[in-house]
């Protein structure tokens, strides 16, 4: 009633201004439940501005409402009743009148099972975030990517990395599928942001929680494009072809074709990206392409405050490690995409993916590494030649039996290829500069990996709500064969002396497969009305064979048919898990939660064939869980999750092999190796004021480990020969904070976002037998300004400042650096379909006591563009590096050792290039 007396005294004092005759709104509310009309109530104009009350009025007994006398401009429409939720939108007003047709309101009882909040540009529906994509202005023919840099809360980094409300973006769907299989960088990349209609963000739910609707605490941060109608009923696509002139045969060039159609329910997309400039859109992480990450990593923090992980071992394929964004690239991606549902019950996705690449870089190392009094200084020089290719292929078959059953089958395969090779040079001095060890090798490699796995999933619904019963199996194998030549020449000092010589040449077969079986049955039965109780039981089967030999050169033969038997062996190991579960649920209207526990017991046993010697041994675990989250407002939440999790040690950190690529970094197996335990807990917040536009989110996560696989390094500081060993630790844990603020200026017309961050990692470390600690700590604070204005001009200010500190118990030294990356980038239209654009990022290095080199460089890129025919056609010009100054400089800290390590970068070049973005009579045209 206050709100009605507050509305009408507005009224009355601002009806002077409605006296001039210019346009009629109207429209007929309705309840969105009953579809009866809603009478008496109120339809208010606001000024988006302000907010403050243009003009309303009151709905009729049929529903329909008139707003007279309105003048050109942007306003709010918003409806209020007393048994209703607001209902709120944006609306553009010209000279004639605008029928808005029904209105539907939802009832308050309603809105508290679903709280739909809508404004101009952002929607919130419960957990989902949602972007209207015409309210964020990008380029004609501009991709997704363009798009998600435009939206509040999202981040896409210089690699193509996507971010939402400071969480890692892990799926990218369309209209709910996959596309190109699971890698999120397709979708984005080869999409067109014109045919998207609206980008919704959310936590994906794994797929036996959306069933049962038991929240286990497994989430995706998810992104969902769902496309216009009318892109629904044709086809669009892109033929972009660019090459540097007057240039030799070795000149710069891309050539990417895309194409999209849509008939219905089925949708078919194809690809094909050819160029030398360092794109992929595809990530050749090894984790990523087997759906498995290997434990022969360990934590180190680059100099932008990212904590990552790095090898310490190879693996015995012994494949280089790449960036793409160093070296040069030869990079050919083709894909093909198609999904189609028939009678909304059965759905096919299929996508055969195919790259090659043919890769070359030259990279510098510089390292220190501090044993007890000893500073060991390493340089070293790196050659690197790859060439390898892989195709892969997912496929997904859903059928709905009926209402209350339904089936999916699941096959993905990956057949990958490598052939390259590696010269390396390098030195190792002491503090005085005598030297301690030289080394030269060359590895070359020939290897071919098959990846296949299979799932089946059944899901049954009972008559009885929340009673549901599933069935979930998989199967999944690798295999690797590697066929590696090492040869190499390895000089020991001592006080400058050459002491020993160590030549080799050795021919490396191996053979390794790995196989997993898992089937698991899930019953979920209410036993309240807002109670429910979930039992699950899993049993899981992991069998893997290890078998590398390592044979010498004979001069006599003149072949490679010496067994090296120390370099040499046959390892077989079986893991069987028994895990049942019960989880306790309560979901209510604001608060939902569960809390439940599993039992893990994992039987392992090893087989050493060469030494005939079995290790076994079995754990039993304890898996707690709990979920918590609680809706505080209609668009605010805070979640809470626990879990507990086990981690198994990999083959080759089990298997007593002696891996001897780095003679002077040598690693070993520890077959009595036990499972690690990690105890982690994430707190995330987030909320969205509808008029002021403002968004906020922060989120914490905190991690311990027991039993920590870490690698106990023996360090001799006279020849500086390191041998690593995988062993179990206690005392690592990392916690991390996150917060996000965004706002719009509206003085300025101006978007603001303000994010800082905040990590802390403690790693037990094990050096000569001594235990220690390393810690590293990292903050940063980023700011980002855009002020746009559609087919005038779009700027962006963006700066990163990150500081980072580590330190280790083997001395008192601690190594701080900051960093600071600016970033202004300023698009600009002239003479209706010219456009000159520029990028200009400045990055500044802190100079330190053990690198004095001054590590400033300043990129700066420019393009100036003309588009023919309503957009349809582009012609441009473009040049990358301006100032020549593109450094591919990496400084990273792991335990006691700080390096630093500089690659080859693509420099200076010009491209000219054409365009054509064609769509046919179903998509609509540009304005």
């Amino acid at each position: 009633m206050k709100k009605t007396i507050g509305l009408v005294t507005i009224f009355f004092l601002f009806s002077f201004s409605v006296f001039s005759q210019k346009a009629t709104i109207s429209g007929v509310i309705i309840d969105g439940n009953e579809k009866t009309p809603v009478y008496n109530s109120v339809v208010a104009l606001l000024t988006p501005i302000d907010s403050i009350l243009y003009q309303f009025t009151r709905s009729g007994k049929d529903g329909k409402f008139n707003l007279k006398n309105v003048k050109e401009g942007e306003y709010i429409l918003m409806t209020s009743h007393n048994q209703y939720a607001d209902y709120v939108d944006g609306i553009t007003m010209d000279q004639n009148d605008k029928k808005l047709g029904t209105i539907p309101l939802m009832s308050k009882i309603e809105l508290l099972r679903e709280v739909i909040i809508k404004t101009g540009s952002i929607r919130i529906k419960g957990d989902t975030t949602s972007y209207r994509a015409s309210d964020f202005k990008v380029d004609a023919n501009a991709n997704v990517e363009e798009l998600l840099k435009k939206l509040p809360g999202i981040q896409v980094d210089k690699n193509g990395a996507i971010k939402a409300m400071g969480e890692t973006v892990q799926k990218v769907l369309v209209d709910g599928e996959e596309f190109f299989g699971d890698d999120p960088g397709m979708a984005v990349k080869n999409l067109r942001a014109d045919a998207v209609k609206e980008v919704q963000v959310f936590d994906k739910k794994s797929e036996l929680a959306e069933f049962t609707g038991i929240d286990d605490g497994k989430t995706q941060k998810t992104i969902n494009l769902k496309l216009k109608e009318d892109k629904k009923k044709g086809y669009f696509g892109k033929i972009d072809g660019a090459n540097q002139p007057f240039t030799d045969a070795d000149s710069r060039y891309n050539t990417n074709l895309m194409f999209s159609s849509f008939k219905g329910k089925r949708k078919l997309s194809a690809f094909l990206l050819n160029g030398n400039t360092g794109q992929d859109g595809l990530g050749w992480e090894d984790s990523e392409k087997f759906g498995a990450r290997d434990n022969n990593i360990s934590m180190n923090m680059d100099d932008d405050g990212n904590v990552s992980y790095e090898w310490v071992g190879d693996n015995n394929d012994g494949e280089p490690r790449i960036n793409t964004q160093n070296g040069f690239i030869k990079n050919t991606n083709a894909g093909l995409q198609y999904t189609n549902k028939w009678n909304d019950k059965q759905n096919l996705n299929v996508s055969p993916k195919f790259n090659n690449q043919i890769y070359t870089n030259n990279s510098s190392r510089i390292s220190q590494t501090q044993v007890g009094d000893t500073q060991l200084n390493e340089n070293r020089s790196t050659v690197t030649n790859v060439d390898r290719s892989n195709f892969k292929l997912n496929a997904v078959y859903d059928v709905k039996l009926d209402s209350v059953n339904s089936i999916k089958f699941s096959a993905r395969t990956n057949f990958y290829n490598t052939d390259s090779d590696e010269f390396t040079d390098g030195i190792t001095t002491g503090n005085d500069g005598i030297v301690k060890n030289k080394q030269q090798r060359s590895f070359t490699t020939n290897s071919d990996k098959s990846a296949l796995s299979a799932g089946f999933l059944f899901k049954h619904k009972f008559a009885k709500a929340r009673r549901t019963f599933s069935v979930n199996s998989s199967w999944s194998m690798l295999n690797t064969t590697s066929d590696n030549f090492l040869k190499s020449s390895n000089e020991s000092y001592v006080e400058g002396v050459l002491a020993t010589k160590d030549d080799i040449d050795q021919n490396k077969i191996g053979d390794r497969t790995s196989q997993n079986f898992s089937a698991s049955f899930s019953y979920s039965e209410p036993i309240a009305k807002q109670i429910s109780l979930q039992f699950a039981y899993q049993i899981a089967y992991d069998k893997g064979k290890n078998n590398y030999f390592t044979y010498d050169y004979s001069e006599d033969t003149g072949k490679y048919d010496q067994l090296v038997s120390s370099l040499s062996n046959e390892f077989e190991q079986t893991l069987i898990t028994h895990r049942p579960n019960l989880k306790l649920s309560y979901n209510a209207k604001k608060i939902n939660y569960s809390i439940g526990s599993g039992f893990g017991f994992t039987s392992f046993d090893l087989l050493d064939k060469t030494m005939d010697k079995q290790y076994k041994r079995s754990y039993t675990n304890f898996f707690p869980s709990a979920n918590f989250s609680y809706r505080y407002k209609s668009n605010s939440s805070l979640r809470v999750n626990y879990q507990g999790s086990t981690r198994q040690p990999t083959l080759d950190q089990l298997q007593p092999l002696r891996n001897n690529q780095d003679f002077f970094n040598q690693t070993v197996g520890n077959p009595d190796l036990k499972q690690s335990f990690t105890n982690n807990i994430n707190i995330n917040q987030g909320s969205y004021d509808m008029l002021t536009e403002t968004q906020i989110y922060q989120g914490l996560n905190f991690s311990t480990t027991s039993n920590a696989i870490i690698y106990s390094r023996v360090i001799d500081p006279e020849t500086a020969k390191t041998v690593s060993k995988p062993i179990n630790t206690n005392g690592n844990f990392s916690g991390n904070f996150y917060l996000g603020y965004g706002f719009k200026i509206k003085k300025l017309d101006m978007r603001a976002d303000f994010s800082p961050s905040f990590g802390y990692n403690k790693s037990v470390l094990s050096i000569n037998d001594k235990m220690g600690s390393a810690k590293n700590l990292n903050t940063g604070l980023s700011v980002y300004l855009n002020k746009s204005k559609q087919k005038q001009y779009d700027i962006s200010l963006s700066n990163r400042f990150s500081f980072n500190r580590s330190s280790t118990s083997q001395n008192d030294e601690v190594k701080s650096f900051n960093t600071n990356n600016l970033n202004l980038d300023i698009g600009v239209y002239f003479a209706k379909n010219w456009k000159v654009s520029t990028d200009y990022n400045l990055n500044t290095r802190q100079k330190t006591v053990d690198f004095q080199d001054n590590l400033t460089n300043q990129l700066w890129n420019a393009r100036l563009q003309r588009t023919f025919k309503n957009d349809e056609f582009t012609a441009y010009f473009m040049m990358r590096d301006i100032l020549n100054q593109n450094i591919g400089i990496q400084r990273n800290v792991y335990e006691n050792t700080i390096s630093q390590e500089q690659n080859d970068r693509l420099k200076r070049y010009a491209m000219i290039g054409f365009t054509w973005n064609f769509k046919n009579g179903g998509g609509t045209k540009n304005k």
